[in-house]
């Protein structure tokens, strides 16, 4: 079936076959939903073949390229029509306060209710319910936090400028080269993908190429025609077609991804479905941010920065600071329950409030809570600098 949508997607674009906005995005939607799950699955079976540190980083750029597919073509399309700018960013901050606020939040509960359901009975509870990081988060998280640092830049002068885009880009390539040298261990695979990784090697090779070559086509043939069917949508339902853009299109794209790591946490490896999507976080908010002003000047034919008016610069000082959060809880290692809720509420409690003050108080809220954070966990920075910046140090952590 999943195949099937993604073929039907290839054959429309080719014969230029055109449908109306809601069928469209019944249609197209279906195929990046689609083409999300075989990169899921491929993803998966691909750390098979690769050392663990590099296995997680590829798995979450591909879960992640449905994302990348949609949000550069808005990127490029502002430079010929100034008002997809603003479906660039906020398909962009959408999917990065999803990955957190629903993402994190669902794996970390999930954990403690997979922990509970298998407590004997009379078994001493746990102090402090919630779920471990695997060795090696630091890097993650440190990359994260100074990615969100620099990411206040951007509402600051109220554009992605390339000099912003170029400083991600070189965060990303130092995290990938980083996390490149883990240690290999035994890959945990759940469903299609394990199917896929049991296969002998030439065959599950071949397997991951062909899969990962249809979901490159589906991509490339959907994109474009569900990104203007969501505003398509938008006029004819007479819905905000920003919120269309930065709550439905992620939401098709991460499905998968989502599901994967909610899978793993119910089956108590809550570790791998969080370092999974932390892994995600760290792409979309270096990557995929850092190549929006890249693919704005490309297709305007000269270097230009991507503007910001005041809607995107509120969404973005509100994605920076949840980010600044997210590092904030995870700084001892572990996303405990009570935080794991509180991340979920106030990601909640911001949908039904578009009104700015709103949106500005809420960023000062998780501002105030990640100091109080970084303030209780201090002690835990300094073995993520190391571990980040030492390469020697991976054998010490």
């Amino acid at each position: 079936m999943t195949l099937l949508c993604s073929l039907a997607a290839i054959a429309l674009r080719l014969n230029h076959t055109h449908l109306p906005p809601i069928e469209g995005l019944l249609v197209y939607g279906g195929a990046v939903l689609s083409a999300a799950f075989i990169l899921a699955w491929a993803a998966e079976a691909l750390q098979v073949d690769i050392a663990k540190g590099l296995a997680m980083a590829v798995l979450a750029f591909i879960a992640v390229l449905p994302e990348y597919a949609v949000d550069l073509y808005f990127a490029s399309m502002a430079a010929k029509k100034p008002e997809y700018a603003q479906y660039a960013a906020a398909n962009m901050t959408g999917s990065n306060r999803l990955l957190i606020g629903v993402g994190w939040s669902v794996v970390a509960l999930c954990s403690v209710y997979a922990a509970l359901r298998k407590r004997a009975p009379g078994e001493a509870k746990e102090p402090s319910p919630g779920v471990s990081l695997n060795d090696g988060y630091g890097i993650d998280l440190t990359i994260l936090c100074l990615a969100t640092l620099w990411s206040l830049t951007m509402p600051l002068f109220e554009h992605i400028a390339l000099w912003n885009g170029a400083g991600l880009l070189i965060l990303f390539g130092f995290y990938v080269w980083r996390v490149s040298g883990g240690a290999d261990s035994e890959p945990e695979l759940t469903g299609v993908a394990s199917e896929i990784g049991a296969l002998p090697k030439v065959r599950r090779r071949s397997t991951v190429a062909l899969l990962l070559a249809i979901a490159a086509g589906t991509l490339l043939a959907a994109a474009e025609p569900f990104a203007e069917s969501l505003i398509g949508a938008g006029e004819h339902l007479g819905v905000d077609r920003f919120l269309l853009v930065q709550w439905l299109a992620p939401l098709a794209s991460e499905a998968p991804e989502l599901l994967v790591a909610t899978i793993f946490a119910l089956h108590g490896h809550g570790s791998a479905g969080i370092g999974a999507l932390l892994s995600s976080k760290v792409n979309q908010w270096t990557l995929l941010v850092g190549t929006l002003p890249m693919a704005y000047s490309l297709a305007l034919g000269k270097p230009g920065a991507l503007p910001l008016d005041p809607r995107q610069v509120e969404e973005l000082v509100l994605t920076s600071s949840q980010s600044l959060l997210g590092v904030g809880v995870l700084l001892n290692g572990r996303l405990e329950a009570w935080e794991a809720v509180v991340l979920l509420l106030l990601f909640l409690v911001q949908l039904p409030f578009p009104q700015a003050n709103v949106r500005y108080g809420l960023s000062l809220l998780y501002v105030l809570l990640a100091i109080l954070l970084f303030i209780r966990y201090a002690r835990y920075v300094p073995q993520h600098l190391r571990l980040t910046f030492r390469k020697d140090a991976d054998s010490k952590e």
